[in-house]
């Protein structure tokens, strides 16, 4: 009993220190703020407020509640091993290794240390070098990125679209909300290389095509990133709605650009022009954020404007189906040879090496 005492408290101790490092009581007494402004039925008055509020009370009890529950068992641990009860041992031997296991997968969260890890991400996929191919190649990246938010209990929402000639997409940009998705996603920045047999050639010859993602924080909160309204160019345009050409057209598309780094911003939902020009908004912000991140600039007005191609000499990852099957992260050199079930959507393997290696370098 002595022994399962020592390992108790050493638990204990370990789970206090991950604790402290992750600012839990902060949070908790941040939901429990938002527990109290939900339970006010006024708060509901403003459905689209009160909706952001429900989203953020979830985020947190998400990512608390396994916290919680852990140290309500560890501290149960010790108080029974502290009455010496013999009978016990077996029972209290089992509790401490399922809260031993349950420690090591939660303390992955400490990798999760960035400014931005815990926010919502926004994903945007770009077709690059290689016509209709790479066309077709951003539509499978973005099957593969939809699939694996749904194996992690994550949710895709598609913010704007814009489909490809012949097959796939020219573009896309979706928001991918829970737990920790910037975090989890923001290694998948990059170019995306994929070498295969090309099904649009009549020769069935061996084609490679390029697809950029674009990963970024979702910023909702315009005090979080300052930009000098000066600095933005606002364009309004005309949005094709479903059913054809000119077919339920309206002036609700906003083009943003932000002019010290000539980033662009162009969304066309169909909703009206003020919440088309908020999303761009939110995706500008986020944009910066990253080039912040990347460029360690203070100020906005100071920050380059992103200039990789997609193409040649800047891939991430390169994912071959001939003339072998392999999938292989060209900065962590973590390798899978079954580049089906990655892109069916189990990357995990692939954003832990990426964890891993920014935390060792």
């Amino acid at each position: 009993m002595e022994v399962l005492q020592q390992r108790a408290e050493q638990l204990q101790s370990d789970i206090a220190s991950v604790w402290q490092a992750l600012s839990l009581d902060e949070k908790l007494a941040q939901l429990a703020q938002l527990d109290t402004k939900l339970a006010d039925p006024n708060v509901w008055g403003d459905p689209d407020a009160a909706q952001q509020l429900a989203k953020q009370q979830s985020k947190l009890s998400g990512s608390t509640e396994p916290w919680r529950s852990l140290r309500a068992k560890i501290d149960e641990a010790v108080e029974l091993l502290g009455l010496g009860d013999a009978s016990l041992e077996s029972e209290l031997t089992k509790q401490l290794d399922e809260v031993e296991s349950a420690f090591q997968g939660l303390k992955q969260e400490l990798r999760f240390n960035g400014p931005y890890d815990d926010f919502d991400a926004i994903l945007s996929l770009h077709a690059g070098a290689g016509g209709t191919d790479a066309q077709d190649w951003a539509g499978m990246l973005l099957r593969m990125y939809v699939r694996w938010a749904e194996q992690n209990n994550l949710k895709a929402t598609i913010l704007e679209e814009s489909a490809g000639e012949e097959a796939g997409i020219k573009s896309v940009t979706l928001e991918i909300s829970g737990v920790h998705a910037y975090g989890k996603l923001k290694g998948e920045h990059g170019v995306h290389r994929l070498v295969r047999l090309s099904p649009f050639n009549s020769d069935n010859l061996r084609q490679t095509s390029f697809a950029k993602a674009e990963v970024t924080p979702k910023i909702d909160t315009p005090d979080a990133v300052q930009i000098d309204e000066k600095d933005l160019k606002i364009d309004v345009y005309r949005s094709g709605g479903h059913g054809g050409q000119s077919v339920n057209t309206t002036d609700s598309a906003v083009r943003v650009t932000h002019i010290p780094t000539n980033i662009v911003v162009a969304i066309q939902n169909e909703r009206s022009q003020i919440q088309n020009k908020e999303t761009a908004m939110t995706i500008l912000r986020g944009k910066l954020a990253q080039l912040q991140l990347e460029q360690h600039q203070e100020n906005i007005r100071e920050l380059k404007g992103p200039n990789e191609q997609a193409a040649w000499g800047n891939q991430i990852r390169s994912y071959v189906l001939h003339p072998y099957k392999q999938v292989k992260d060209l900065r962590t050199n973590h390798v899978s040879t079954d580049p089906d079930d990655v892109l069916d959507g189990k990357l995990n393997d692939f954003i832990d090496a990426y964890l891993e290696h920014s935390i060792s370098s």
